[in-house]
C-alpha cells in the first residue's frame, strides 16, 4: 500500500499501475488523453487546479462505479466525481494524481410512475432532457436551475440545486425520495424510499443531498414529479428607480401571503450590462419579474401590481407565454452579459426573504468602500442573491476577495447562509467556519470520515 496521502501517487510507476488497474477492469471506459484531462481542471467557476489529473473513467454501469471506487481504495487514490461540469463553486474539479469519475454517460430515464408521480434516472441525465421525457407522461420535475439545459440531475443532487421556480415548488432535497450510492470502498446503498412518507431510521438520503461528492457517489436517484400545471399563467415586469425599491417591493409581495411561481429582481448594474448585451433600450433603475401560476394566478397577479404601483413601481401584466418567455430570456442572460465584461467572480449568498433590502443595502456600502460595482440579481422568491465580481486577468484580485469577505459576513449577520445553491466547494471552503462555528463544522468532519475513511472522495472541497 502507498504512503502517499490521499489524492497523491507517490512515484510515476504508481500512477501507472493505478491506470493499469483501470484499464484492467474498465478497458475503453478509460482515458488518458491530455486534452480530455485538461479539461477536468476547470469548471464554470472559473477555479482552475495546479495540474491535470490521472485519469478519466467515463461510467457506464453501476458496476463502471464499484469497480472504480474499489481500486481506488485498495491504491489510496482520491476520487472526483463528475456530471457536465456546470458548478460554480469549483467543486467537480481534479488535480494531479487523481481519478474522475465521470457520471454523464449514465443518463437514461429508468422508470416513470404517473400513479405515484415519480420518476427513477441515472445521475447523468440533463435536467431539461429529464423533463423533455417527462412531458408526455403529464410530469415534470420542478428544480429548475440556471444551468437547467446543460446541467445533471445528478449535479442538481450533489449541490441541492435551486432555481427560478424553487420559492413555490421547493429546491433539489424536497424533489428527492430516495438514492442509489456507491460508497469509497465500493459498497451499496439504497437510501430513502418510494413513498411520501417514511421516517424509518436516520435520514441518508437528505445528508447526500447536497454533500457535494464528499460521502459517496450517486448512481441513481428516485424523484418526485408533479403534475404539469395547467390554467391560466400571468406575467408582471415592474420596474422601481433603485434597487432598495425592487427590494422592499419584493419583500412586501411575499409577506402578503401572495405566493408567485417566480420572483426574479434585476439589480441596476446587472439590468445596464444585460441591456447592453441584448442590444435593449435602457433607461435606468431596477426590474422585477414575477410569474403566477395555477388556478389562482389572475387574482394573484392583480394583486401583485397593486402592491407593486403602490410602492412607486411601474408594473405592466401579461398573459401572453412569448411575453413570458422574452422576460425570463432578459434574466438568463445576465451571466453571459457579465462575462462579456471580464472574468467572474459568481456568488451565491441567501438571507431570509424579510432582509433582502438590508442585503441589498449592505451590498451597496461594499461597493462604495471598494469603489467598485457588484452587479446582483436575485430569486427575490426565496432571498438568494447572485452578487457578481467582475474582474481582469484569471486570478481573483485580493481586493476582490475582501469584498466578497465582507458579503459573505454581512449576509450570515442578517440570518443568512454562505450559498443557497451553487455548493461550497473550493471556493467557500474558508468561510465555512464563520456559518457553522467549531463544534458543527467538527462533527461534519467526522461524519466525512465515517463515510469516507481514507479521505479519497472529492478532498480538499467543502471540508
Amino acid at each position: 500500500m502507498s504512503t502517499a496521502k490521499p489524492g497523491e501517487v507517490s512515484t510515476q510507476t504508481r500512477s501507472d499501475d493505478v491506470v493499469a488497474m483501470l484499464r484492467a477492469s474498465l478497458g475503453d471506459a478509460v482515458t488518458t488523453d491530455a486534452i480530455i484531462l485538461d479539461a477536468m481542471r476547470s469548471d464554470k467557476s472559473g477555479h482552475r487546479s495546479v495540474a491535470a489529473p490521472l485519469a478519466v473513467v467515463n461510467a457506464r454501469s453501476i458496476d463502471d462505479v464499484r469497480a472504480t471506487m474499489r481500486i481506488a481504495t485498495d491504491s489510496g487514490t482520491a476520487v472526483v466525481t463528475r456530471g457536465a461540469g456546470t458548478g460554480l463553486a469549483g467543486g467537480a474539479i481534479a488535480d494531479h494524481g487523481q481519478i474522475v469519475l465521470s457520471t454523464l454517460g449514465m443518463n437514461r430515464l429508468l422508470e416513470v410512475s404517473v400513479d405515484d408521480e415519480l420518476a427513477v434516472v441515472e445521475p447523468g441525465i440533463i435536467n431539461a432532457d429529464l423533463n423533455a421525457q417527462l412531458e408526455p407522461h403529464g410530469l415534470w420535475f420542478a428544480p429548475d436551475p440556471a444551468s437547467r439545459a446543460i446541467s445533471t440531475v445528478g449535479g442538481n443532487i450533489a449541490t441541492n440545486a435551486g432555481g427560478l421556480l424553487c420559492a413555490k415548488y421547493g429546491v433539489t432535497r424536497d424533489a428527492v425520495l430516495g438514492l442509489t450510492v456507491v460508497l469509497a470502498d465500493g459498497r451499496l446503498l439504497e437510501l430513502g424510499h418510494r413513498t411520501v412518507k417514511g421516517v424509518t431510521g436516520l435520514d441518508f438520503t437528505a445528508l447526500m443531498v447536497g454533500s457535494e461528492g464528499t460521502l459517496g457517489v450517486i448512481v441513481k436517484a428516485t424523484v418526485k414529479t408533479r403534475r404539469l400545471v395547467g390554467g391560466p399563467v400571468a406575467v408582471i415586469s415592474a420596474n422601481f428607480s433603485t434597487v432598495d425599491d425592487a427590494a422592499r417591493a419584493a419583500a412586501v409581495i411575499t409577506s402578503s401571503g401572495l405566493n408567485p411561481a417566480i420572483m426574479e429582481l434585476i439589480g441596476d448594474s446587472a439590468m445596464a450590462g444585460i441591456a447592453a448585451h441584448l442590444g435593449l433600450d435602457y433607461s435606468g433603475g431596477s426590474q422585477l419579474i414575477i410569474k403566477t401560476d395555477g388556478p389562482s394566478a389572475t387574482v394573484e397577479a392583480d394583486a401583485i401590481v397593486s402592491v407593486v404601483r403602490s410602492l412607486g413601481g411601474r408594473a405592466e401584466l401579461s398573459s401572453d407565454p412569448a411575453e413570458g418567455e422574452r422576460l425570463f430570456g432578459i434574466r438568463r442572460a445576465f451571466h453571459p452579459a457579465m462575462s462579456e465584461q471580464g472574468t467572474v467572480l459568481i456568488e451565491d449568498v441567501c438571507v431570509p426573504r424579510s432582509q433582502l433590502p438590508a442585503m441589498f443595502a449592505a451590498i451597496g456600502e461594499i461597493e462604495a468602500r471598494y469603489g467598485i460595482t457588484i452587479p446582483t440579481v436575485a430569486h427575490a422568491g426565496d432571498g438568494n442573491l447572485h452578487p457578481n465580481f467582475v474582474f481582469e486577468g484569471e486570478d481573483v484580485p485580493a481586493e476582490i476577495w475582501s469584498a466578497a469577505d465582507e458579503l459573505f459576513l454581512a449576509a450570515l449577520r442578517l440570518g443568512g447562509t454562505l450559498t443557497g445553491e451553487h455548493g461550497i466547494g473550493l471556493l467557500k471552503r474558508r468561510w465555512l467556519g464563520d456559518e457553522l462555528g467549531p463544534d458543527q463544522l467538527e462533527l461534519q468532519r467526522r461524519v466525512k470520515s465515517v463515510f469516507d475513511p481514507a479521505g479519497i472522495l472529492n478532498p480538499g472541497k467543502v471540508f
